[in-house]
């Protein structure tokens, strides 16, 4: 069997661990696995591809972002974008197709699954919001960055006596946000999930230093919205899947300068951006990926398409692939009420 892998959107620490346990796993069952470079544009004309062998996968394990590099190429915004992926599995003499993605990517994956190619996909995504799985490449290791950063940013903000704001990736979900929040000590998530107004945020911020509290640690996730906050445009230019980019809304930028003009206190604020899906992998985004990585083959050698290789109740699961992507997974009410119970 000759199956190719790819990698789509953007890249988070565990796509190399993938990949790698794919083709250890596809190698040891006598099969084939063609690298297909930068996502779905491997698969169109003038793609890139090339022949993985397990001899080549020194440091794979322990690499950031992804070896193959990725885009987010979207055939399905293409005129006969499909036929075209179609006709380049063809030419590559692919059997079959692993793809490491998120919902975009995952969607294209579904398309393609519904023209009759066999595909199976690995859930990667570090804003974590992918239906069923409840695990998603990458998410581990963002949440430690921004746990690390709460650390640094807290002594920072305890040695100048400030309130710091420190603005996560979340463009719908605030999961990366409130893990983030809870494995960092910061006493204000703001989620997309559940909007909060500029005044409560202000009264949060004066009756922590009532309180006796020298400093404040506020995380908010790049899509949140603040009533009565206002932000930057966020129109403009999108990508292939419609996406704004949601760093020039600058929400953690202008959060803190309402604040410091209503409370007079000192505050600043960090965007972590790109430095969230960067470095190497964490345990987690080693173990996984590596078993997710052999299921698929698995999963590819036993005739079993259409799905993607999530974790249900601790265990790697098949999963169809419209369920992965049928709706994105929020933050539940429970866990934000734990997180306030401690904040």
């Amino acid at each position: 069997m000759r199956i190719g892998v790819l990698t789509g959107g953007g890249d988070a620490a565990g796509l190399n661990p993938a990949i790698r346990a794919v083709v250890i796993a596809a190698d040891r069952a006598g099969s084939t696995v063609i690298g297909l470079h930068d996502g779905w544009a491997g698969l169109l004309e003038g793609g890139q591809s090339r022949t993985l062998h397990a001899s080549d996968l020194e440091g794979w394990l322990r690499a950031g972002g992804t070896l193959l590099g990725s885009s987010r190429t979207n055939p399905l915004a293409l005129e006969g974008g499909i036929d075209e992926v179609l006709a380049q599995a063809t030419a590559h003499q692919l059997d079959a197709l692993v793809a490491i993605g998120g919902d975009d990517t995952l969607s294209v994956a579904a398309a393609l699954c519904e023209h009759g190619f066999p595909v199976v996909g690995l859930p990667k995504t570090v804003d974590f919001d992918l239906a069923v799985t409840e695990y998603c490449i990458g998410f581990d290791s963002a949440v430690a960055i921004v746990a690390e950063a709460c650390d640094r940013l807290a002594t920072t903000g305890a040695s100048h006596h400030r309130t710091m704001v420190l603005e996560v990736m979340g463009r719908d979900t605030g999961w990366l946000a409130i893990m983030g929040a809870l494995a960092g000590g910061a006493d204000l998530a703001v989620l997309p999930e559940f909007p909060m107004d500029l005044g409560a945020i202000v009264d949060h911020a004066l009756a922590r230093r009532a309180g006796g509290h020298g400093s404040s640690l506020i995380l908010i996730a790049e899509g949140a919205t603040i009533e009565g906050l206002e932000t930057l445009s966020d129109e403009g230019s999108t990508d292939a899947f419609g996406h704004v980019a949601l760093a020039r809304r600058a929400v953690g930028e202008r959060l803190a300068d309402a604040l410091a003009g209503a409370t007079g206190l000192d505050t600043r604020a960090t965007a972590l951006g790109h430095v969230q899906r960067g470095g190497p992998p964490a345990a987690a985004d080693r173990i996984w990926p590596t078993r997710l990585g052999v299921a698929a083959v698995e999963s590819l050698m036993a005739g079993t398409f259409g799905v993607c290789l999530g974790v249900v109740s601790a265990q790697p699961r098949a999963v169809p692939l419209g369920d992965v992507v049928a709706f994105q997974k929020r933050v539940p009410a429970e866990l934000y009420a734990t997180f306030r119970a401690v904040s």
